[in-house]
């Protein structure tokens, strides 16, 4: 049976009509998934991704050490707005990431165990909930070491809703230093923050959600009636858009549209007389 709340979910995660909605459940035998998947291939509905995302409140917050050498970034998850916001909790998050930004914690599993307080951060956690009443959890950890020469930037936004790390590589020691490389580190940060990648270069995104986009563009050509010889040249073309819009490096960069990070990067490079890579990132969304 299609209910309408699962007709509401799927129009939420979607933005399609009523009726497109219903018919996309009914011929999908009420799967959201599947049908989602059945509103793009009909160029219903837009990439799916935006909307379908788990609801949980928290706070997402980050750690750099003095020589911006090593960064850590954290979500701790409670029920509601209410709690996030409140002082006590705020101050519990601060307790949790100031413990694991001095530890040599690499993994969650690590970071669960590290002392704090004279307990273990997961117990140090389970007491809050215990407090506070509502349950509570270290959901993500992430931790960064620069390797070899170069610097690590953290950035945090909208109150902790999302953050960001960023490595950027040097080959010469003093450029870390320079103004020109600050203010490229902190502009990336600024700018994964707001395009959300999905991966560093090409070779990082999946390949089955290629595939997947492939599969989608090949029933929405056909339906728009492109001869069979076509459509594999046409994918080529929307694939490149795909990566252009998935992967950092080929992204346009947010405050200047007209050139890409890959070319911010190599330009910053040549003005600090080095060459510049950015070696990874990591992005969290509160509840994503």
């Amino acid at each position: 049976m299609i209910t309408a709340s699962l007709v509401k979910e799927l129009r939420d995660k979607t933005n399609a009509g009523m009726m497109d909605c219903k018919k996309a459940l009914t011929e999908t035998n009420g799967d959201l998934e599947a049908a989602i998947d059945y509103l793009r291939k009909k160029g219903i509905a837009k990439a799916a991704g935006k909307a379908d995302r788990e609801a949980s409140e928290g706070i997402i917050a980050a750690r750099l050490s003095d020589d911006s050498k090593t960064g850590i970034l954290i979500e701790v998850n409670c029920e509601t707005d209410f709690v996030s916001r409140n002082e006590n909790f705020v101050g519990f998050v601060d307790a949790i990431a100031d413990a694991l930004a001095a530890s040599d914690a690499k993994t969650l599993d690590e970071a669960l165990q590290v002392d704090l307080k004279g307990m273990t951060v997961e117990d140090f956690v389970k007491s809050k909930v215990i407090e506070l009443g509502e349950n509570m959890q270290l959901r993500k950890f992430e931790r960064f070491d620069v390797e070899g020469s170069g610097a690590i930037a953290q950035y945090i936004h909208m109150g902790g809703k999302v953050g960001v790390l960023v490595e950027v590589g040097t080959e010469q020691g003093e450029t870390a230093a320079k103004d020109e490389f600050q203010n490229l580190i902190k502009d990336v940060t600024l700018h994964i923050a707001a395009a959300n990648p999905k991966g560093l270069a090409r070779e990082d995104i999946d390949d089955s959600v290629v595939e997947k986009e492939k599969e989608i563009f090949r029933v929405q050509l056909a339906n728009e009636g492109k001869p069979a010889e076509m459509i594999e040249k046409i994918i080529i073309g929307k694939l490149g858009r795909f990566y252009a819009e998935n992967c950092l490096l080929e992204q346009a960069f947010v405050k200047d549209p007209d050139t890409t990070i890959k070319k911010l990067v190599e330009g910053t490079g040549k003005q600090v007389g080095d060459t510049l890579v950015v070696r990874r990132f990591v992005r969290f969304g509160l509840g994503e």
